[in-house]
C-alpha cells in the first residue's frame, strides 16, 4: 500500500453526505467510533492495500457557502451527527472546508460548457498539487438533477468531463447524468481511467436486490412490487421534481427487472416530507403467488438516516477507486455493483452475487485470486 496521501473531492462538497463523511472519516481516524457500515473495513479487504482512511483528503465543489463545520453542527442538532462530534473534529471539518470551490453553473453564469470544465479542472489541479495528493477521486454526492432534454452538459456532466480532464477517478454516486452522457462516452473510454456508477443503493433498493432473487429462486410469482418514499432535506426537495423523481426510479425498477426477469405491476411514490430533515421511510408492498395461486403479500418498512446510511459506502467507493487507479485498471468497475442501484457495466443483480464479485475485486487489488 502507498504511503502517498489520497484526495477525495466531493461534488456537493457542503451537502449533508459529505458533511457526514468528512466528519465521520475523522472520528474513525481518531478512534472515537467504530467503522460500522464500511465493508472495506472487514477482515476481507485488509490485504488489498487500500489508502488508509488517515490518509484521506477532502476537498470539492459546491453551489451553497455555509461553513462546512456549521453544517455539521446543523446535523449535530438534527441527530444526523452523534453529539459533540463537531467540535471533536472541528480541525479536520476546517481544513475541508477550506478546500470547497464554487460550483456551477449559478443563475447569470456566462460561461459557457467548456470554460466551466476547465475551471472545475483547473480547482481539481490545484487541489492535487497543493495538497501533495497522489491521486484524487471525484464522487458526486450532489442533489438529484432531472434528465437532460437536449445535447447539453448537465451539471453532473461537466463535473465528470473536468475529472477526465484533471486526471481523476471518477464515482457517481447519484441517478444524475454523470458520465452517462454520450458526448462523455469516447473521452471515458480514452482517459485510461476507472469510474463507477451509478445511484448508490442505501435502503429501498438494497432491500429489493435481497428480496427479489428470493422470489426468483422460490419460484414464486411476483404479481405487483409497490413501493412509497417518504425522504426530507435536500433530496426530498430535489425528487419532488417528477423528471428527478424518474431518474432516480430508474435505478429501482432496474433492480426487479433483473433479478425477477419481468417489471411486476406496481411503482414507486416520492414524497417530499421536510419535517423528516435526513430522515427517510420507505414503504414497499409486495403480492405475489404461492403453490396452487395462494396469493400473499410481503410488506417491509425501512427507516433510516440517508447520510449515515450513505457515508460509509462513499468512503468504501472513494478507497476502492482509488486503488484500482493506482493499480493501472480503466474503464467501468463492474465489480463495484455491489454499491449502486444502476451500476455501469454488466454484472449481476442479486446483492450476494454482486458481494461475491466485491471479494474477487478485492483479490485483484491484492494481487492475489479469489
Amino acid at each position: 500500500m502507498s504511503a502517498s496521501r489520497t484526495g477525495v473531492w466531493l461534488i456537493g462538497a457542503r451537502g449533508s453526505v459529505a458533511t457526514t463523511v468528512v466528519a465521520g472519516c475523522a472520528a474513525l481516524t481518531a478512534g472515537l467510533h467504530p467503522p460500522t457500515g464500511m465493508v472495506t473495513e472487514t477482515p476481507a479487504f485488509a490485504p488489498a492495500g487500500l489508502p488508509a482512511l488517515g490518509s484521506l483528503v477532502f476537498g470539492g465543489h459546491d453551489t451553497v457557502d455555509c461553513p462546512l463545520p456549521k453544517r455539521a453542527e446543523h446535523l449535530a442538532s438534527a441527530g444526523v451527527l452523534p453529539h459533540g462530534l463537531p467540535s471533536a473534529v472541528a480541525a479536520e471539518v476546517a481544513a475541508a472546508d477550506r478546500e470547497i470551490r464554487p460550483g456551477g453553473p449559478l443563475p447569470g453564469d456566462t460561461r459557457d460548457a467548456d470554460e466551466l470544465i476547465e475551471t472545475f479542472a483547473a480547482d481539481l489541479t490545484g487541489f492535487l498539487r497543493g495538497n501533495d495528493l497522489a491521486r484524487a477521486v471525484v464522487v458526486n454526492v450532489a442533489s438529484t438533477e432531472p434528465a437532460p432534454a437536449d445535447g447539453e452538459l448537465p451539471p453532473s456532466s461537466l463535473y465528470a468531463a473536468a475529472a477526465l480532464r484533471a486526471g481523476c477517478p471518477y464515482v457517481n454516486f447519484t441517478p444524475s447524468t454523470g458520465l452517462h452522457h454520450p458526448a462523455l462516452a469516447a473521452s471515458a473510454a480514452a482517459s485510461g481511467l476507472p469510474y463507477a456508477g451509478r445511484d448508490g443503493k442505501t435502503g429501498q433498493t438494497l432491500l429489493r436486490s435481497v428480496l427479489g432473487p428470493m422470489f426468483a429462486q422460490r419460484s414464486l410469482t411476483v404479481r405487483a412490487w409497490s413501493g412509497t418514499n417518504l425522504l426530507g432535506g435536500g433530496d426530498g426537495a430535489a425528487l419532488a421534481d417528477p423528471a428527478a423523481a424518474a431518474a432516480k426510479n430508474a435505478g429501482k425498477e432496474r433492480v426487479l427487472t433483473d433479478t425477477l426477469g419481468a417489471v411486476p405491476e406496481g411503482e414507486v411514490h416520492i414524497d417530499d416530507v421536510p419535517a423528516l430533515g435526513d430522515f427517510k421511510t420507505a414503504w414497499d408492498h409486495v403480492a405475489f403467488d404461492g403453490f396452487l395461486g395462494a396469493r400473499m403479500v410481503l410488506q417491509t418498512i425501512w427507516q433510516g438516516c440517508d447520510s449515515a446510511l450513505a457515508a460509509p459506502l462513499v468512503l468504501d467507493l472513494a478507497r476502492l477507486t482509488a486503488r484500482a487507479h493506482e493499480a493501472g485498471l480503466a474503464g467501468p468497475l463492474t465489480e463495484l455493483g455491489f454499491y449502486f442501484k444502476d451500476p455501469v457495466g454488466d454484472g449481476p443483480a442479486a446483492l450476494g452475487e454482486q458481494y461475491a464479485a466485491l471479494l474477487r475485486f478485492a483479490g485483484r487489488l491484492s494481487g492475489g485470486q479469489r
